[in-house]
């Protein structure tokens, strides 16, 4: 792999407590908004929901699975 895209994989998907403190604000963030969008208008959307329920854990799981391997190589 040639540094300069390891290096933005690192980046992108090694976790940190900021990182992981970051992940687990947008999810309440984005369970909020779906929330109060719904309490507003009284339409049911899906934009925030899907973040909220698939997107940042899936990406948490990838950024996890992601540490323990270069943890485990390095």
């Amino acid at each position: 792999m040639k540094k300069k895209t390891k290096k933005k994989t690192n980046r992108l998907f090694l976790l940190s407590w900021k990182k992981f403190l970051i992940i687990l604000i947008s999810f309440f963030v984005a369970v909020i908004i779906h929330n109060l969008f719904y309490a507003l208008t009284g339409i049911e959307e899906a934009v925030f929901f899907m973040i909220a329920v698939i997107i940042i854990p899936l990406f948490f799981l990838v950024s996890l699975i992601f540490t323990i391997v270069y943890k485990i190589r390095k």
